[in-house]
């Protein structure tokens, strides 16, 4: 690849063409629906109103039938049904968890399929949302890992995610209900941590958050929005100034030679070029602190050592610790680090100054917890020995 190329744009990467026919407003920036809107007949000086009108309807009361969208001309909605769909991601199977996460199974176009997991708790209800099918990281502990990349996802099929999981919460406003925090929120934060790596996606999950985050629709505040990369150095900084959301890191090593393993990304961009990056975030985006996130793998990263070098790599930069107990799939090169072990090691972090909160596996039972995601249909039957080897451990 050229030096000077869009790291988003790497061959592998790059969306198939889909299936034509009318176009999906979901999806579309605010100035990608005026145009849309203004190619169909509208006037100019009409199309900002009727963004905002479309909009409302779409992003804040869950709408999808222009029939519905009472504020405007019968003639319109019809003009706007010949020529729009208003589309989300299909619904294929819906899990629930003994201990009350949901996993969605979901259909894109092309058929394809991808895992979004929500996540309820007493202060807050998360979403887990995909930014690609498959992925071509080939992180060694991940199950997502295992899947090759088959297609980045759209911006419609990201924040259709959410829509998905609005509808099965039922919390689309009612009429007289508000935006916001005037709303009813069981949906209250996004983290893009599902499958795929977000930074190789970038302008499809920049514009599907600034859609989320819009004050007229969903309206999510960007410090309830957190995107995790692996590492996708050169987009950090990007990643800062275009979306501004809070930022979680796939650390899980404290060496490069242990990294290269687990995070094969680190070879591209070794740790002492991301921890570069990262000092400059919270400068950018005015986010409050950055979140490490460290799955503790036993006898590979857990050690008392590994410890003490991650308080000294991440010296000077506002950060908290996730720890991450491994969530073992089928085939696992790995095993979970020892309770007490774990704990040890989260109170070195946090006798150096750092929240380090040991993250409770959710629905490990439906295969929902972080590291396992991995749609039905594409599941590699592979033996442990073969996936061992692939990450090097064989």
């Amino acid at each position: 690849m050229a030096a000077n190329a869009p790291i988003t744009q790497d061959v592998l990467t790059i969306p198939r063409k889909l299936p034509e026919g009318p176009t999906n407003l979901v999806g579309l920036t605010r100035a990608q629906m005026k145009d849309a809107l203004i190619a169909i007949g509208t006037p100019e000086k009409q199309a900002k109103m009727r963004v905002n009108q479309i909009w409302q309807w779409i992003y804040h009361w869950g709408v999808r039938d222009f029939a519905e969208m009472t504020n405007l001309a019968k003639d319109y909605r019809a003009t706007l049904a010949e020529n729009f769909t208003v589309a989300i991601p299909e619904v294929v199977t819906r899990e629930v968890s003994t201990d009350g996460t949901r996993k969605y199974l979901v259909r894109i176009a092309g058929g394809h399929e991808v895992e979004v997991v929500y996540i309820p708790e007493t202060d807050r209800g998360t979403l887990c949302i995909s930014s690609q099918v498959g992925c071509t990281l080939t992180c060694s502990f991940c199950h997502t890992g295992t899947q090759k990349l088959v297609r980045n996802l759209t911006a419609g099929e990201i924040v259709g995610q959410v829509m998905v999981a609005r509808d099965d919460l039922d919390e689309w406003p009612e009429p007289g209900q508000g935006t916001g925090d005037a709303g009813p929120r069981l949906l209250s934060n996004i983290v893009l941590m599902g499958m795929g790596e977000p930074l190789y996606n970038f302008e499809n999950v920049r514009d599907a958050m600034k859609i989320a985050m819009d004050p007229e629709g969903i309206s999510l505040s960007r410090r309830r929005i957190t995107l995790s990369t692996s590492g996708v150095v050169p987009e950090i900084a990007r990643t800062a100034e275009e979306i501004g959301c809070m930022l979680a890191i796939s650390f899980h090593a404290t060496t490069d030679a242990v990294r290269d393993t687990l995070v094969p990304i680190n070879k591209r961009w070794p740790l002492a070029d991301l921890l570069e990056a990262l000092r400059e975030y919270p400068k950018v985006s005015n986010s409050e602190r950055i979140t490490f996130e460290y799955v503790m793998l036993k006898d590979v990263n857990d050690s008392d050592e590994d410890a003490r070098r991650l308080v000294k790599l991440i010296e000077g930069i506002p950060a908290k610790i996730n720890l991450i107990p491994f969530n073992e799939w089928p085939g696992a090169p790995y095993e979970r680090s020892d309770w007490s072990r774990i704990k040890a090691f989260a109170d070195i972090i946090y006798n150096a100054g750092y929240a380090s909160p040991i993250r409770k596996p959710r629905g490990e039972d439906i295969m929902a917890a972080c590291g396992q995601l991995k749609s039905a249909t594409e599941r590699a039957r592979k033996s442990r020995k073969e996936i061992a080897a692939e990450a090097g451990l064989g």
